[in-house]
């Protein structure tokens, strides 16, 4: 929908230290867990479903190939949930995750080239050095 001389600002999180990009996510108050398994929650409460949120753990993976944090919902038995307003009955074994998320990350010199291949050119990009985050302003 954009035209010749708009421009679109992007926020893009950048490659950190591992270390520093897990505590983030797996964060010692619980905050994200809190959040990851709101998830089921959610399904708990508008499709009827019978998770019971405290027979899955919160999971936080770090894919070095891919450059992405992977989040994770891990049963801690085998079991099987009813999902009626989806028709489905989903069986769990020991272990077995849900993959809720992936947050990719990106190098700072990469993103002229994403900009390219979409159509845009970069006019600005500003960066957070604290916490390596980038905000880019596009042109079309």
């Amino acid at each position: 929908v954009l035209i010749p001389g708009d421009s679109i600002l992007i926020g893009v999180d950048l490659v950190k230290d591992v270390n520093q990009m897990l505590v983030a996510y797996d964060d010692p108050m619980g905050v994200t867990a809190a959040f990851n398994k709101n998830l089921l929650a959610r399904m708990n409460r508008e499709l009827r479903a019978t998770f019971d949120l405290r027979e899955f753990e919160h999971e936080v993976r770090w894919s070095t190939e891919d450059r992405r944090i992977e989040m994770h919902l891990r049963s801690r038995r085998d079991q099987s949930i009813e999902i009626p307003e989806a028709g489905l009955r989903v069986e769990f074994s020991e272990a077995e995750t849900i993959w809720t998320e992936s947050s990719h990350k990106f190098r700072l010199e990469e993103l002229r080239s994403v900009a390219s291949r979409a159509g845009f050119t970069e006019r600005s990009c500003w960066t957070d050095e604290e916490w390596p985050f980038a905000e880019c302003l596009w042109t079309v």
